[in-house]
């Protein structure tokens, strides 16, 4: 059902059993797939791609120009995927020419009231971003990763699958996967054990890790050395251990410790 004080450009596309509440405005080439919920209020604003089966809330703001001073207008995209729920007043920037084009948000994902993903921004499928969390531009955020209230992630960031960053952490350095963050500035504490065993890991991977974990963080010689060694350790067998490795030594921003 379209609700008849939503506005909806002529060229927007949208799928079977699409809902759009009152006062909502759908711009310019929009497509939603089928069985999207879009509430009261909502801009979705040119060049938007959303997927099916969403919930998009009151004042959420989604595929506005991106905040950048040296956007000049240029066609670019806030691509989403199916099953995502995205709560009131989150906003959502479209990519820039020079960042790739494109901001993606993956397959069910909750970004929570007041979240906020910048430009170029790439999130994978399941991830959570708690109340006013914020991202800004060009930050990865890897699946299953959660993001506690407050939180704000510097440009150019990644974070790791299923790692938990605590509420009002500041993250200018990578949170690597698998791993607890927190603080005012973000601190490592650990193997995120609470979210691996919810989501079905065994117990030998969970061992692997820690093991991996206390080699890398708790050994104080050069990253360097700690990843070679990893390589010569039998945990280095186990896929999430060589995925760990893989993004540390993939890292641009720095590694958060």
């Amino acid at each position: 059902m379209i609700h008849p004080t939503a506005v909806i450009h002529p060229s927007a596309e949208l799928g079977e059993g699409v809902e759009v509440g009152p006062y909502s405005v759908i711009g310019e080439g929009v497509r939603i797939g089928d069985g999207t919920w879009i509430g009261p209020h909502v801009v979705i604003d040119r060049w938007t791609i959303i997927g099916r089966n969403c919930r998009i809330y009151q004042y959420a703001s989604i595929g506005t120009p991106p905040q950048h001073i040296r956007y000049r207008g240029e066609e670019t995209y806030v691509i989403i995927g199916d099953g995502n729920v995205i709560r009131e007043f989150v906003t959502i920037n479209r990519g820039t020419a020079f960042g790739g084009g494109k901001t993606t948000v993956g397959n069910n994902n909750l970004l929570m009231a007041y979240a906020h993903v910048a430009h170029d921004c790439r999130l994978g499928d399941y991830v959570v971003m708690a109340n006013a969390a914020q991202l800004a531009g060009h930050v990865i955020v890897e699946d299953h990763a959660i993001i506690g209230g407050v939180v704000a992630v510097h440009q150019f960031v990644r974070i790791g699958r299923y790692a938990f960053v605590g509420g009002a952490t500041a993250v200018p350095k990578d949170i690597p996967p698998y791993v607890t963050a927190s603080g005012i500035r973000a601190k490592l504490y650990g193997i995120n054990v609470t979210n691996l065993r919810r989501n079905g890991f065994p117990e030998e991977v969970i061992t692997a890790l820690k093991r991996a974990y206390r080699m890398i963080f708790r050994s104080h010689r050069p990253l360097k050395e700690c990843l070679e060694e990893i390589r010569n350790d039998p945990v280095y067998e186990f896929p999430e251990v060589r995925h760990l490795v893989e993004f540390l030594q993939d890292s641009k921003r720095g590694i958060t410790r």
